[in-house]
C-alpha cells in the first residue's frame, strides 16, 4: 500500500478534493452543500491517495486569526491508517513559517488533534450543527 498526498494543483485534482469532502460531510455528516462549499479560491487544496486512488483531503486558508487547517477528510474505508496525520504533516511543511495556525475540530476527532500538537481554546460551539472545538497549534 502506497500512501502520496500532494497539494492539488489541477483542477482535475480539485474536483477529486470536492468530491471526497462531499462524501464525508455532505452525505454523511448532512452538512449543507452552502456551509461546506465555500471559500475554495481563498485556500490551498491538499489530496490523499493510496495507490493512486483519491481517498483523502485537506485545505489551509489565511484569515484574520492566522492560518486556518480545515476539511480534513477520509473516506471511511480508509481510515485508521495515518492518512489525516499524513496530512497534517505534508500541510505543516508548506507553512513551516506561520507562527499561528488554528482549526475548529469536530468534538469526535478532538483527541486526534491533541496527538497532532494542537490544544483547545475556548469553549465548544456548534458549527455546521456539529459540536466543534477551536483548537491551535503549539508544537
Amino acid at each position: 500500500m502506497n500512501i502520496t498526498i500532494r497539494q492539488a494543483k489541477t483542477k482535475e485534482d480539485y474536483n477529486l478534493s470536492l468530491e471526497i469532502r462531499r462524501k464525508v460531510f455532505i452525505e454523511e455528516q448532512s452538512v449543507p452543500e452552502n456551509i461546506e462549499i465555500e471559500f475554495e479560491d481563498k485556500s490551498i487544496h491538499f489530496i490523499a491517495f493510496v495507490d493512486n486512488l483519491p481517498v483523502g483531503t485537506s485545505r489551509w486558508r489565511r484569515t484574520t486569526q492566522g492560518i486556518k487547517l480545515e476539511r480534513f477528510a477520509v473516506l471511511k474505508d480508509f481510515r485508521k491508517m495515518s492518512i489525516g496525520s499524513k496530512m497534517f504533516q505534508v500541510i505543516l511543511s508548506d507553512i513551516s513559517n506561520e507562527k499561528m495556525i488554528y482549526l475548529h475540530s469536530q468534538e469526535n476527532v478532538i483527541e486526534f488533534y491533541r496527538k497532532l500538537g494542537f490544544k483547545e481554546s475556548g469553549d465548544k460551539f456548534i458549527e455546521a450543527d456539529i459540536i466543534h472545538q477551536k483548537m491551535y497549534y503549539s508544537p
